[in-house]
């Protein structure tokens, strides 16, 4: 082609080699970038010289280790809400599941029954609590009040 200046190349008309040029050198430089990533990954992945990490721990998490004490009580809230909510006498031996929306904890409640306590109406059960620190069975003991609420008399881990 000659050596010409600047202006007269951007006044040349269009051929079709000026066009394919700069595709031919794309074309290249993908071509290029494919077999050096090709070489690479040949020589460096090699699973029968790979060795084990062996620097990720896990431990045990203690069931309620971790729950915050408002956690706990909206907790025990919701609890005690299911177990005055429900009709003993329907329910039998089914499980009675409880969900907290504010702290994520769920579980199901087994083993209700009811029973007086001198003048109180009391419910035992045992649920159990599943939440991001563990899951965990408690046993417990709800009694109506003179004033007509609930409240939680007993409530202890298994």
């Amino acid at each position: 082609m000659g050596h010409r200046r600047l202006t007269d190349l951007a006044q040349a008309p269009l051929s079709r080699n000026r066009i394919a040029t700069p595709r031919l050198m794309l074309l290249s430089g993908c071509f290029v970038a494919v077999a050096a990533l090709t070489g690479c990954a040949s020589k460096g992945a090699d699973l029968k010289t790979a060795e084990v990490d062996r620097t990720l721990y896990t431990s045990e998490v203690k069931p309620d280790a971790k729950a915050s004490e408002p956690e706990r009580i909206s907790d025990e809230a919701t609890i005690r809400n299911a177990v005055s909510a429900a009709d003993v006498q329907t329910q039998g031996t089914q499980e009675l599941a409880w969900a907290n929306s504010e702290t994520g904890s769920r579980g199901a409640i087994t083993a209700m029954a009811e029973h007086q306590n001198g003048d109180q109406l009391c419910r035992r059960f045992t649920t159990s609590r599943e939440s991001y620190d563990g899951v965990a069975l408690y046993q417990g003991e709800a009694c109506k009040q003179q004033s007509g609420d609930w409240r939680l008399q007993n409530f202890k881990p298994l």
